[in-house]
This record gives structure tokens, sequence and C-alpha cells, in this order.
């Protein structure tokens, strides 16, 4: 076994600094034990043997150096006899005493200093915070930067509780919104420490909801959707129909609708077919927050044209979630298969179970997850993406849709 070099201590001592432990005990109250490294030196044959090689290995580990050139731990000695050589003593144990020592030996002092500059500042500010310090403190390193800012935010939080306006309107010297968009993360857990629990909304989690979750007010999303029948319209002038809403405004809409249709790619929605008393919606993808509050929805029969891919699947066993009374509209297996000639291929395709999908779609869902489509393509992972159906074969589509149960005609 090769036997311990100084290269070999630093980077025993490398290890805690990359784990945080050494930053850890500039935290208030911790104290370092003195550090045992680990140490592998030559057998007792190797002492009798090899004693010109000994003699370099413990000249290297510093074991003759002088005092004003000590490599920064303490080297236990033991003694051993040599039958020629007489009584000699070599390394057996190696120890750091001080942090102070630890980070010289790794050459971390200035980082540590800056850590350290933290520590006390939020000691002084946000107290509250050093158990985020403690279990994250490479991180908190990482942000040195802008940490002033951060407690700065907090601060103003902590006096300005859901606030009601936009990240725009936080007042803070060299804080805007791009720097609290850019340290959602963070500040999330910070705020989480520092705010009192009726300042929090439970229910909004994770970065994107950043805003919902402390009293920001937020972008409203929006909804762009056609108007596709002829006795009614969105506009009062003649023309597309082709128009974007807030949620809120989505909400309210009162309109003769009897069909709503939802698809993913912008051509088909600006080229969907014309149809009494209908509309097209564009682009839910995964996520229908927007159509949430839209009760009106519910009494319209709704059709989701996606891809026929284990994708487009999945978006449309999500929607059933929101509106269990879904149907999928062009994502058959007869679609699929009159279209080979326009088959991809889904790189990364989606196993895991839906089960939301009715009998037909789970059957051509599993064909699709697991690949045993093959031997109608020269692609493994088949996909067909909507824009490539023919436009004749949608017409057909759309035009072949049952007529509505009058309990689902909504009236004007």
């Amino acid at each position: 076994m090769t036997w311990t070099t100084p290269a070999d201590l630093r980077a025993q001592v490398q290890k805690l600094w990359d784990k945080g432990d050494l930053l850890r005990l500039l935290m208030p109250g911790a104290v370092m034990a003195p550090l045992r490294l680990r140490l592998v030196g030559p057998s007792s044959t190797e002492l009798a043997e090899r004693f010109d090689a000994v003699r370099a290995w413990m000249g290297d580990l510093g074991c003759r150096a002088p005092t004003d050139r000590a490599p920064g731990y303490r080297i236990a000695m033991r003694e051993f006899r040599h039958r020629v050589l007489g009584t000699n003593a070599v390394p057996d144990a190696i120890w750091v005493d001080t942090l102070d020592a630890a980070l010289a030996l790794i050459g971390e002092q200035r980082d540590a200093q800056r850590f350290a500059s933290l520590v006390d500042l939020t000691c002084a500010q946000q107290p509250t915070l050093l158990p985020w310090l403690h279990q994250r403190p490479l991180q908190a390193l990482a942000l040195v930067n802008a940490w002033v800012r951060l407690l700065d935010v907090v601060t103003w939080l902590q006096a300005h509780p859901r606030p009601g306006v936009y990240l725009r309107q936080v007042d803070l010297p060299g804080v805007d919104s791009k720097f609290i968009e850019a340290h959602r993360g963070v500040l999330s857990a910070l705020l989480d420490l520092a705010l009192p629990a009726g300042a929090l909304d439970p229910t909004a989690t994770g970065s994107s909801q950043f805003c919902r979750r402390y009293g920001f007010k937020d972008k409203p999303l929006r909804i762009r959707l056609r108007w596709l029948g002829s006795t009614a319209a969105l506009l009062p002038a003649a023309g597309a129909q082709d128009v974007t809403l807030t949620q809120a405004d989505f909400e309210r809409l009162a309109l003769p609708v009897q069909r709503v249709f939802m698809t993913e790619n912008e051509v088909n929605f600006l080229a969907f077919p014309e149809l009494a008393d209908s509309l097209v919606i564009f682009g839910s993808g995964y996520g229908f927050d927007a159509l949430a509050g839209a009760h009106w929805l519910r009494a319209c029969s709704v059709h989701y044209w996606g891809d026929i891919d284990t994708h487009g699947f999945a978006i449309l066993d999500q929607l059933r979630a929101h509106l269990p009374q879904v149907q999928s509209l062009l994502m058959d297996r007869e679609t699929l298969m009159a279209h080979t000639d326009q088959w991809g291929q889904e790189p990364t395709p989606v196993l895991r179970d839906l089960p939301r999908l009715n009998a037909k779609e789970h059957a051509l869902f599993d064909d699709l997850r697991h690949r045993r489509l093959g031997a109608f393509s020269a692609h493994e992972r088949v996909r067909l993406e909507q824009e490539r159906i023919g436009y004749g074969w949608v017409q057909q589509a759309v035009a072949a849709l049952p007529p509505l149960d009058d309990r689902m005609r909504p009236t004007a």
C-alpha cells in the first residue's frame, strides 16, 4: 500500500471543506476538536528493509521541518528499534489541532473569513436564518455578494407581509425585480424561516408560485382563443376572432358555447375548421391553472387534440384531472396508422401509468411507451405530431363529431 503523502492529508481536509463541515465550525457555539487524519505508513518489515525510503517519506511529511515551515498539522511519533540503526521514531498519527490550521492547509482562509462575516451579519440582522447558514454554508458562501440584499428583502417583507404589490414595486437599494426573480429559490427558504405562518400561502409551492406564496401580485395568466361559430362573436368587428384574455376575463365569458377544443400547435389553432357555437384554445400544455376557475367549461363538450405520443396522452390525462369530461380528438389508432409516412421519433417517452385514459387510449399509449409499433416504422419510439395529420382528415373528424345532448347545450 502507498504511504500517505502531504497531498493525501490535504485531500482529507478538503473533503471536510467540500461538505461544509469546516465552515459550520464558524457558526455560533461551534468548537473544533483536534482532528485526526488517516495515516498509512511503513510496516515493520518496510521499516527494517527500506530505511532510506522511510527517511525520505518522513522528510516529505515535514517531520524535520523548521518551525517557520511547519506543515500545518501535528505529527505524533512512535519509537521503533532497528537491529543495526538502533532506536528511531516514525510518524504514528497526524493531527490538525485548530480550524485556522485546517484552513491554512487547504488555502481557504479568505473564503472562511467571508463566511464568518455572513454569520456575524446574520446574527445581528436575522438570527432566525442561522439554521439555513448551518445547513447550506457553501451555498451561502456563493451568495456572499448578494447576501446583504437578500437580508434586506427578508426584512422588507417582515415589515410588509403579503404586500399586494408587484416585485417591481419593492423599493430597496440594489434590489430590483430581476434580482428577486433570480434568487427566488433561496429567498423562499429564507422567508419560510423568517416570516410568520400567516404571511405564507402554504398551497403555493415551487419557484413559479413565489409571488402567490408571499402575497405579491403576479402577471395574470392569459388564454388565447378563437371563436369558430358565426351566430355570435367575441368582438363586434368582423375578423378572425383571435383574442387573448386574462384568466379573470376568460372565467367570466358568457357565450353560447357548445364545444371547446384545445390544441398545442399554433397553426392548427389558426386553421381549425369552423364549427357552430364552438371555440378553440391554444397552448395549454402541462399547465391548466388558467382554466381551473372557468366553471362554464364544465357544461361544455371539451376536446383535446395533442400529438399522438406518450407526452400527448400524459397531457390528456392531466387535463382530465381538471375536466373529467374531456374527449381526445385525432389521437386514435386509426389516425396514427393512416399517417405512417409522417411518423417521427419521440426522444424521451413517458413511461409512468396514466390512470385517466380510456381503454382505447390506454392500449395505444401502451404500444407507444413499450415500443410495439417498430414493425411499422424505422423509429422505435413512434410519434405523430398533430400538424402532420392531413387537413382533410382533420375536417372529416370535426364534421363527424356526434350531435350534443340537449343537456350539454348552453343558453345564450
